[in-house]
């Protein structure tokens, strides 16, 4: 992990000498946006994948013939 942070720092040394001071500000900035963007974006994607229930209940059917009604008669 210290390896790591070490050369982080070496990367931003040689981005800081070669874009410059006042670019990385904007370079920051920028990051920070498209950042932003994107989590708001992965936010609004799982609300819309969110299930919504019905806000009317379905109401069971009717059976279409009673139990008395049967061909050959009562039991």
């Amino acid at each position: 992990m210290p390896d790591l942070i070490i050369i982080l720092l070496i990367i931003l040394g040689i981005v800081l000498l070669w874009r410059g001071p006042k670019t990385l500000p904007k370079i920051g900035e920028a990051l920070g946006r498209g950042i932003r963007e994107a989590r708001a974006e992965a936010a609004k994607a799982s609300v819309d994948e969110t299930p919504t229930t019905p806000t009317t209940p379905t109401r069971p059917t009717a059976p279409t013939t009673s139990p008395t009604d049967r061909p050959d008669g009562p039991a």
